[in-house]
């Protein structure tokens, strides 16, 4: 892990997982580019219509004020879970239902 990830992992552990986890969620850095840092919202936020807010005042907030010369900005990069696809598999091969 580079030193930018590092450092940015570091906030995420001190200042946000531990909000995001009172609420069943937490935060995955998918990757970091050009001062932007591409963010995966895991557990309760996944999802959650509040992940842009929540991405927005918290965890790119965090990022920024931790570290203003690094981070510029952090997005909600979706995905689709492993979980989910496995059970959309399932509602496709069980074509009773």
């Amino acid at each position: 892990m580079n030193d930018a990830l590092k450092q940015i992992e570091t906030v995420l552990d001190e200042r946000v997982r531990p909000l995001l986890r009172t609420h069943g969620g937490d935060v995955q850095v998918d990757h970091f580019e050009d001062g932007v840092v591409y963010v995966k919202m895991l557990g309760q936020c996944a999802g959650c219509p509040s992940a842009d807010l929540t991405n927005e005042t918290i965890v790119e907030a965090e990022l920024v004020k931790a570290l203003p010369d690094l981070v510029k900005k952090a997005v909600i990069f979706q995905t689709v879970s492993d979980e989910l696809w496995e059970q959309a598999k399932r509602l496709l091969r069980d074509h009773h239902l």
